[in-house]
Order: structure tokens, then C-alpha cells, then sequence
């Protein structure tokens, strides 16, 4: 009888765990596995509350009776939900499992929890409901910690604003990287398994850490509080966000008493499918895919703290006075890294421009690199080597082409009056009206540095400086024109106009060339002595490449010699400069020649040294691209630079400039070129990279790019123009724009519900004709618009050579007709019909 009530009990238990939409109450079981078909979790709550599993895409990243569980510590003691006051309880509801009573603490304080979880397509969303039973201060707060079972198990992790926790770096155990962030994406290229984490907590902000623990596990924390989280060494003086040999790098934080909510949605994604670079050919693809997702990320030291020096750097020095942050968007092509730079350059405008219109030119971790008393309380402070004055026109290089890249009109004209302000700032630094500003130092003498290369002494009309300013005046200078402001860009474009002239007289003339170097040199005293006249590299690509050398014989002097003496001296990679400074030009140590500045290899010139070459030896600039690639196969480019002599890794940093030479083959070999209104292909490929087939991110417009012999091609799942030489291509809806060459404004619009391809055959003056191709034409008739056509004139349209139609152009140069199409290769061409 015993045995016959306990089947009929366990029948009615049965009977109603499958009844539909009832709760169902798991007293006996203590453990649950949710499934979605690329991640399953295990949960146990048996006298706790924990994820004891955790698989993705059939690799099992966490496998640990403490896998993932929340935890607070205060006043040294430890509190978490894997010692609980009282047992937990599962139920379920219409898919919904809610782990409730989660209650730890002691007689002083209860933190009491309710975990959820649902599916939600294909990802798995955790709830976790806390209220606490008064305010407490705490010291960590771990909500939830993950640890995975190695430091192997993911590469590295893509936050919310672009950055990387690349655990290549955490080369010791007790390394620990902190920032704030609402996103991890985590990664093994290996594998090609991701694992996104995202965040939401309302009202609350969040942060992550990244810790190599002592048995070489990562553990990865989210903490939710209610502002910002500060760090742990952070005594005004120390903005440390990674840390050797400890893990404590938040500052303890209030959590206030009651009740609050945060989520955790856990996703699946394919890492090739989401960071893949498409096919690349005759050079090592998987090198430049690596190279664009890590070593062009590591200068993302926080989410509002962008740079060139790593976030593993003892001192953690973010130069603002480097141009290529937002160009190094250009390659990593990731929107979150272009939105995160947006608030970051919001930021510096708020913080780092003083209100004279000066920038500081540098911020880190600490004050020691810092002038005395030349530092503000956000950590930005003037270098201790001298004023660094290229951080004015950088600021503004960086706005102009993040504004490119994201088209964004709204947030560059935020900061017209901060951009305006900068260079409004050094412009008056031009006291002759010559066009050339000069420095805060007149003279080698007073032993300061003015740029970048801050231990060499340069001084009053620098032309490393100069450059850089040409460069962004003629940025801005277009970018005030779109805003209307015609004053302001007529005098930045006077300004510029006026600086090239100087810069390009001999300098027997008071300009920076030297006729008998055959280079431009570095700068010139005020005295009128004649400085660094050694082939300065960056002083020379820059020349070139911003289009202040347009003498075609002066290029062909100024790189031809470069590439001899690399020859000569089998160089993998262009050095500072081609022979030493003179005596007095640089600080001591650096002589005997080659030493550091003096000589030595800076990888991060590399993009601007690509460009100079692509239009004049395109083939020069891909060799040296395959030099860095096969570098980094030998040591992973982890270095702040190269010595001369042996060519090794030097220095204790790692520079996200290390990607710039593979960002040039994106820019200038492959013709990458984001800009406000179109995506510009301009590419200079060498007969072994056709072939080449990128995928590209284009304001999330998912681009094709095909690269061949004389046929260039973008096109997204709509969509697609071929052409033999360089052009621009936008879509908005059902219509496509098409570009010709350089120009700024579409001279062929196209507006269809079909699938179209459009190939430009000829596009000149007299005649336009292209070649298109509608998939499973409709009945809607295609309509054209064609711009910049003589006007008031008198056209003819022809369709597969027979004349069609006359139209007349009306007075802005404008034709408006539409077309039905075959759906075959129809021709159409317009002709001037006198």
C-alpha cells in the first residue's frame, strides 16, 4: 500500500509540473541546466547559489563548483551567495526559472537576492533582484564574478567603448585590469567561439575587472554603484587602472540600503563572422586581422581615455598630442570604438583645452612625466620636456576624421567653438605673418622639446609641428564650410595656403627645405640656424602625405633616399630619422647615433610612411607592410620600439601605433577612405593583392570591397558599383549615390526597390555612360538624377546605343528622369547632344 500512494503521489507531482502555465515549486532537486543551442548553464543551489557550468558552442569555459556566484566584502569580511543563511528555492514559469531566497550576511547585515532567468532568442538573460538590509560601505563588491578555467580560455575581451582586455598581457598571476563598461565581448580566434556579456543596470553604472588569479584562472567581475567607481591608489596623484601583484583596484564605494536591479544577457557570436576581415590576398590575412583587433586597441586605456600607449604601461602616458587615434578607427572598423571616441574627445574638449585655447598635451596614471605645477585635477598636465605644441592641431585631426568616419554633423558642430579655440590658439603663435608658428622656445639652447619627438630640442618655426597644423587646418577648414561658417573657413584656408608657401621655400629663403639635403629638416632657431637636417622621417612622410609637397621631383628626391639607405642598412622598418642629430640638437644620452629618437624605429609613423609611398612606389610601401607582419609573427610587436643596430623589441611599453603601417594598407593600398557623406575608395594595390575581398563596417552598412587589377567594386546586400578607378559610394534607403573620383558631391543618384549594379564605364566631361543591372526587375520604373552637368544644356539619353530620349539640364547642372529596365545589361549613356 506504502508503494502504491507514493506512484500515485509521484503521478500527481508529474502530472502537475506538465500542466501548462502552472509554478512549480523544485524542492527536491537542487539543480538546473538551461539550454539555448550554443549555451548551456548549469545552476546549483544546493545550500548556495552558483553557475557550476558554463558552455559555449560546445567548449566548456567554466567548470568549477564556485563558477559564477555574486559577493560583497566588508570590513574584511567576506560575504557571497555560496554560504547562504537559509536554502534557496527554484520555480518555473512558462519558461521563466527564478531562483529566490538567496540570503547571505550575518546578524549586522542580509543581502537577499532573486535570480531569473529566461531565454530570449538564442541568449540567455539573468536578472538579479538585491535589496540590503542597511547602507554599507564596501570594499568589493563582485557582482557577479565569473571564473573561467584558464587564462587561455578567451584571448582577450572587446568592451562597450572599443577597448581590449587582451590577456596576452597579464603575463604574471595577480595582473588586474579595471574599467567602466557595460559590455564584455569575449573571444578565442583559435576557436572562433565569443561569449557577450552585457549589462544593464538602471540608474546604476557599471564597471568590469579582469583578474589572473593565483592559480592562473581569469576572473572576470561586474560591479553596479551608483557613480562611477574610483580606484583603490588613487590619492589625486594616481589614476592606476592596471595593476601587478593585486586585484583590489576599485576604492571601496556606499551601497545603499533597499532594493535594486541589474541583468546580465548572456550571447553566443562567431568571432570570425563579427571581427572577420573578408579575403585577403598576398599577404598574411590572419597577421592583419590580428594586428587590427588587439595591438590597435591597447591605447583604450578607459572608456574615456583614448591613446597611443598601452593600458599595461607603468605610468599609463596618453599623448593627445598624436593624430591617428581616430585614424586607427579607420582599421579597427568597430562602431563601438568610433562611439567610444566620440565621449572621449567630448571629455578632452571639457578637460584638457585650458581656457586660453591651449591643450595639455599629455595625461597618465600619474604626475611624474608632468612640468611642476603644469597639471589639472583630471590627470592632464604639460610634459616635462618642454610645451608640446602639436597636441593643438591634434585635437582638432582627431575630431575633423572621427567626424568622417561617423558622419555624425551634429557632434563636430558641438565642437566648433573648442576646435576653433585650439587653433585659434597656436595661429597666434605666428608673430612675423609668415604662416609658420613658432614654438615656445626660440633656441636648442634652452634644451626644450616642442613635438612629439620629445627629447630632441626643437625650437621657434618647427616644421614637425607646422605640418601637422597644415594637415588640420585644411580638416577644418572644410568642416567649417559644411557648417556654414564661410568666414572662418576662408581664414583657415588663407592660413594654410600661407604655411605651405613658407614651408616649401629653401630654407637659404627662411622655409624648411634644404635644397643641398635634398629633405625638409626639422625646424630653424629664431637666430635663422638650421636644424635637423638628418632626413627627419616623420617630418618628411608628413610633408607628402598631408599634401604639402606636391613637387613631384622633390617626393621622388625625398623617397628614393629613404629607400636606398634602407637598402644599405636592410632596414624592416623606416627609422626616426636617416642619419644622427647633431651635437646639442637632443638631450645627451642619445648620443653616440643610433640611440632612441636619435635613430631608432617608432612603428608608429608607419601609416603616414605607407601613404607617402602608395601613389609614387605603391610596391615599396607593401613590402614594408609584409616587414611589420613578419615582425609581428616573430614577437607580436610588443614593444614601444626598435633598435637600429640589432633591430630588437625595446622599451617596457607596447604602442597601439604599432598597427599604424597595417592601418595605412587599409587607407592608402586598399583605398579605405570613411568620409562625412560617402565611403571613398581611392586603392593603389600591387598586381599580388588582387584578388583581395574586405568586408568593411560602414556605419552598419555591411560592405563588400573587391579589389582587382584596374576593377575596384563596393557593394552591400542592395546594391553594388564597379569602377576602374577611385570613387565614392553611399546608400540611404532605396537610393544609391554614386561619386566620381574625389568629388564631394554624388553625380549620380539612383533610386530603385530592385537589386542594382551599377559599372561606371566612362564619366568625363562629354560623356557619362555605365553599364546596370536590376535583379528581379519590378514594375516601378528606376529614377536617375545626375548632378553637375553643364547648365541649361541640352543632353541626350541613350539605352543600349539607341537614342531614347533629349533632356535639358536645368540651371544648377541637374537632370531628373526615370527609366523602366530590362532586368539584362542595359547600356545607358548621355551625351551633349551638340
Amino acid at each position: 500500500m506504502i508503494y502504491k500512494k507514493i506512484g500515485v503521489l509521484l503521478f500527481l507531482i508529474a502530472i502537475s509540473i506538465l500542466n501548462a502555465g502552472a509554478v512549480n515549486t523544485l524542492k527536491d532537486q537542487k539543480a538546473v541546466t538551461i539550454h539555448t543551442p550554443e549555451i548551456t548553464m548549469a545552476i546549483d543551489y544546493a545550500g548556495k547559489a552558483s553557475i557550476t557550468s558554463l558552455i559555449v558552442n560546445g567548449q566548456k569555459v567554466i567548470d568549477n563548483p564556485d563558477g559564477v556566484f555574486t559577493f560583497l566584502k566588508i570590513k574584511g569580511v567576506t560575504y557571497s551567495s555560496l554560504h547562504l543563511i537559509s536554502a534557496p528555492v527554484l520555480t518555473r514559469t512558462n519558461g521563466e526559472w527564478k531562483l529566490s531566497g538567496i540570503k547571505y550576511g550575518d546578524n549586522k547585515l542580509t543581502i537577499n537576492e532573486t535570480w531569473t532567468f529566461t531565454k530570449t532568442g538564442n541568449a540567455i538573460k539573468w536578472g538579479i533582484q538585491r535589496t540590503l538590509s542597511k547602507p554599507v560601505k564596501v570594499e568589493e563588491a563582485d557582482l557577479p564574478v565569473f571564473n573561467f578555467a584558464s587564462m587561455d580560455t578567451w584571448e582577450g575581451a572587446y568592451q562597450g567603448y572599443g577597448g581590449l582586455a587582451w590577456f596576452y598581457l597579464f603575463n604574471e598571476k595577480l595582473c588586474t585590469y579595471g574599467v567602466h563598461t557595460w559590455l564584455s565581448d569575449f573571444w578565442n580566434s583559435k576557436t572562433g567561439n565569443g561569449l557577450r556579456i552585457a549589462v544593464d543596470a538602471p540608474g546604476k553604472q557599471v564597471a568590469m575587472k579582469y583578474s589572473r588569479t593565483d592559480n592562473d584562472e581569469l576572473a572576470y567581475s561586474v560591479t553596479v554603484s551608483d557613480k562611477d567607481m574610483g580606484f583603490k591608489l588613487d590619492s589625486g596623484t594616481n589614476r592606476r587602472r592596471f595593476l601587478r601583484k593585486r586585484t583590489d583596484v576599485w576604492a571601496p564605494f556606499t551601497m545603499q540600503a533597499g532594493s535594486s536591479y541589474q541583468s546580465l544577457t548572456l550571447s553566443y557570436f562567431n568571432f570570425n563572422d563579427r571581427y572577420g576581415r573578408g579575403k585577403i590576398v598576398g599577404i598574411n590575412g590572419k597577421q592583419v586581422s590580428a594586428v587590427l583587433n588587439t595591438i590597435a586597441r591597447i591605447g583604450v586605456i578607459d572608456s574615456l581615455h583614448f591613446g597611443g600607449n598601452s593600458w599595461a604601461t607603468p605610468y599609463g602616458p596618453i599623448c593627445l598630442h598624436e593624430q591617428y587615434i581616430g585614424q586607427l578607427g579607420l582599421g579597427i572598423n568597430d562602431p563601438k570604438y568610433l562611439n567610444g571616441y566620440k565621449s572621449c574627445l567630448d571629455y578632452y574638449c571639457a578637460h584638457a583645452i585650458k581656457s586660453d585655447g591651449r591643450v595639455y598635451p599629455r595625461w597618465a596614471y600619474t604626475n611624474e612625466d608632468a612640468m611642476s605645477g603644469k597639471f589639472n585635477q583630471y590627470g592632464f598636465y604639460e610634459a616635462q620636456w618642454g610645451i608640446l605644441m602639436d597636441s593643438n592641431p591634434d585635437i582638432v585631426t582627431n575630431v575633423a576624421e572621427l567626424y568622417d568616419m561617423t558622419g555624425d554633423k551634429k557632434w563636430v558642430a558641438s565642437h566648433r567653438l573648442d576646435c576653433e579655440k585650439a587653433l585659434d590658439w597656436i595661429l597666434n603663435r605666428d608673430s612675423n605673418g609668415n604662416g609658420l608658428v613658432e614654438m615656445m622656445t626660440n633656441s636648442q639652447e634652452e634644451k626644450k622639446s616642442s613635438d612629439w619627438i620629445d627629447i630632441i630640442w626643437a625650437s621657434y618655426e618647427n616644421a614637425f609641428v607646422n605640418a601637422k597644423l597644415y594637415h588640420a587646418l585644411v580638416l577644418w577648414a572644410d568642416i567649417e564650410r559644411q557648417l556654414n561658417n564661410t568666414a572662418k573657413a576662408t581664414y583657415y584656408q588663407n592660413f594654410a595656403a600661407k604655411l605651405k608657401a613658407s614651408f616649401n621655400k629653401s630654407t637659404k629663403d627662411g622655409g624648411f627645405w634644404d635644397e643641398e639635403k635634398g629633405c625638409y629638416v626639422h625646424w630653424i632657431d629664431k637666430s635663422g640656424a638650421v636644424h635637423g637636417t638628418n632626413m627627419v622621417t616623420p617630418v618628411n612622410f608628413m610633408a607628402i602625405a598631408y599634401g604639402i609637397c606636391d613637387d613631384e621631383s622633390r617626393k621622388k628626391i625625398i623617397l628614393d633616399a629613404i629607400e636606398d639607405q634602407m637598402e644599405r642598412e636592410k632596414l624592416f622598418f623606416w627609422p626616426i630619422c636617416m642619419t644622427s642629430y647633431a651635437s646639442g640638437e637632443g638631450n645627451g644620452w642619445q648620443f653616440p647615433f643610433p640611440a632612441y629618437e636619435n635613430g631608432d624605429l617608432f612603428l608608429s609613423w608607419g601609416s603616414i610612411a605607407v601613404r607617402a609611398y602608395a601613389s609614387y612606389k605603391p610596391e615599396l610601401a607593401v613590402k614594408y607592410v609584409k616587414n611589420v607582419l613578419n615582425q609581428y609573427s616573430k614577437d607580436g610587436l610588443a614593444f614601444q620600439r626598435y633598435g637600429r643596430v640589432k633591430q630588437d623589441g625595446l622599451g617596457d611599453d607596447i604602442l597601439s601605433g604599432n598597427s599604424l603601417t597595417i592601418v595605412g594598407l587599409y587607407q592608402a593600398i586598399y583605398g579605405i577612405n570613411p568620409l562625412y557623406n560617402r565611403f571613398y575608395l581611392d586603392p593603389h594595390i600591387t598586381p599580388e593583392l588582387a584578388g583581395t575581398e574586405l568586408k568593411y563596417n560602414f556605419r552598419n552598412d555591411h560592405l563588400t570591397i573587391n579589389l582587382d587589377s584596374n576593377s575596384y567594386s563596393v557593394s552591400n546586400k542592395k546594391f553594388k558599383v564597379i569602377c576602374d578607378n577611385n570613387f565614392g559610394f553611399n546608400v540611404i534607403g532605396n537610393e544609391l549615390s554614386y561619386f566620381n573620383g574625389n568629388g564631394a558631391t554624388a553625380t549620380l543618384q539612383v533610386t530603385t526597390d530592385d537589386r542594382l549594379t551599377l559599372k561606371i564605364n566612362n564619366w568625363s566631361i562629354v560623356k557619362k555612360e555605365w553599364q546596370q543591372i536590376v535583379t528581379r526587375p519590378s514594375a516601378k520604373p528606376l529614377t536617375y538624377h545626375i548632378k553637375l552637368l553643364k547648365p541649361n544644356t541640352a543632353y541626350t539619353i541613350a539605352v543600349n546605343g539607341k537614342a531614347w530620349r533629349e533632356i535639358r539640364s536645368d540651371a544648377n547642372g541637374d537632370i531628373v528622369f526615370s527609366s523602366q529596365t530590362s532586368g539584362v545589361a542595359d547600356m545607358i549613356s548621355i551625351d551633349n547632344k551638340k
